[in-house]
C-alpha cells in the first residue's frame, strides 16, 4: 500500500524547512516500519498541497496524509473528494478543528499508526461558492478574523497570536446585515455577528460552534448568532468552549442541505472556508455533498 504524506513546512509556530526535513524523515521511518510504501512531499506555496495530492492519487496512493494546519487539510481534502483515495491528518496548525473533532493525537508517530489501523469511512464535504470545505465555513466575525490572521507573517502565527487577533477585533468589529435563505426558506433579515455552516463541531482549540454537528449526517448545521454588545459577546465565550453555545439567546441552529447569504449593506461579502479567507462577491451559496470524502480517522 502506498501512503503519500504532504508536509507543510510553515504550518504552526516557527515552521521551517529544517522542521519539514525532520517531519519527512519521521514519517518515512514510521511508515516503513509498518511495511507500507511511503512517499514524502513538501509544499512550496499556497495551493501546492492540492496539486501534490492530485498527483499522488494519479501515482496510486491509497492514503494521502495532510501534515499541517486546517488550510493544508482543506487543500488535500479538496483534491481527494469524490475520488478513491482516503485522507489522513497529522495536526500541526493553529486550530486543527477537524483533527480535534476526530481526536487525532498531536504526536505524529501515534497519529500515523492510528491512521494505518483505522477503518476507512466516508464523510460529508461542504461547498461555498465552488470552494470545498471539510470542517466549517462562514460569514461574519470568524471570516473577519480569518482575513486578519492570514495577513500576518507566517512567523507570527500560532494559537496565541490567533487569540490576540480575536481579542483585538472583538472591540473593533461591526456586525453585518444579512439576508439568509436556508433550504429555500427566507429567514427574517437581521444584523448578525456571524453566520456559520458547520460540517464539524468546532473551529479548533476547543471552540465548539455547532455542538450537534456530525461529519456523516448529510447536512450542515447553519449557525446564526445575532448581533450583540461587546459585553454580551465576551460573556458568551465560556458557552463556546463548554459546547453549549446552542443554549444562548439569539443563537439559531438549523440543519440544512443548502443555503444562501447576501450582505444587504455591503457589496463585499468576506467568507472563510476552513479558516482560509475568501471574497464571495455579493452572495455566498452553500451546499453539502454527502459521503464524498474517504478518510482514515
Amino acid at each position: 500500500m502506498r501512503v503519500s504524506v504532504i508536509v507543510n513546512p510553515v504550518a504552526g509556530v516557527r515552521g521551517t524547512l529544517e522542521r519539514a526535513r525532520r517531519r519527512a524523515e519521521r514519517a518515512h521511518d514510521v511508515l516503513s516500519s509498518a511495511h507500507v510504501e511511503p512517499e514524502i512531499l513538501i509544499t512550496e506555496r499556497a495551493g501546492h498541497a492540492r496539486e501534490l495530492a492530485l498527483a499522488a492519487v494519479e501515482r496510486g496512493a491509497r492514503i494521502v496524509v495532510a501534515w499541517g494546519g486546517d488550510g493544508t487539510v482543506n487543500e488535500v481534502a479538496s483534491a481527494l473528494a469524490f475520488g478513491p483515495s482516503a485522507l489522513g491528518v497529522i495536526p500541526a496548525g493553529s486550530g486543527n478543528g477537524l483533527a480535534r473533532m476526530f481526536r487525532i493525537p498531536a504526536d505524529p508517530d501515534r497519529a500515523l499508526r492510528q491512521m494505518l489501523q483505522a477503518a476507512e469511512r466516508r464523510i460529508d464535504v461542504g461547498e461555498l461558492n465552488g470552494r470545498l470545505f471539510v470542517n466549517v465555513a462562514g460569514v461574519g466575525f470568524d471570516a473577519h478574523v480569518a482575513e486578519c490572521f492570514a495577513a500576518l507573517e507566517r512567523s507570527r502565527r500560532g494559537f496565541l497570536r490567533y487569540a490576540a487577533v480575536v481579542v483585538r477585533e472583538l472591540g473593533r468589529y461591526q456586525a453585518g446585515a444579512y439576508a439568509v435563505t436556508l433550504d429555500g426558506e427566507a429567514q427574517h433579515p437581521r444584523s448578525a455577528f456571524l453566520v456559520s455552516f458547520a460540517n464539524g463541531r468546532q473551529w479548533g482549540n476547543g471552540a465548539v460552534i455547532a455542538p450537534a454537528a456530525a461529519t456523516d449526517d448529510g447536512v450542515l448545521d447553519a449557525v446564526i448568532v445575532d448581533a450583540r454588545s461587546l459585553a454580551a459577546t465576551i460573556g458568551a465565550l465560556p458557552r463556546l468552549f463548554a459546547g453549549s453555545v446552542d443554549r444562548l439567546r439569539g443563537v439559531q441552529i438549523v440543519q440544512v442541505t443548502c443555503a444562501e447569504v447576501v450582505a444587504t449593506e455591503s457589496h463585499r461579502l468576506i467568507c472563510h472556508v476552513d479558516g482560509e479567507p475568501l471574497d464571495a462577491g455579493t452572495m455566498a451559496r452553500v451546499r453539502i455533498h454527502p459521503g464524498v470524502l474517504r478518510v482514515r480517522m
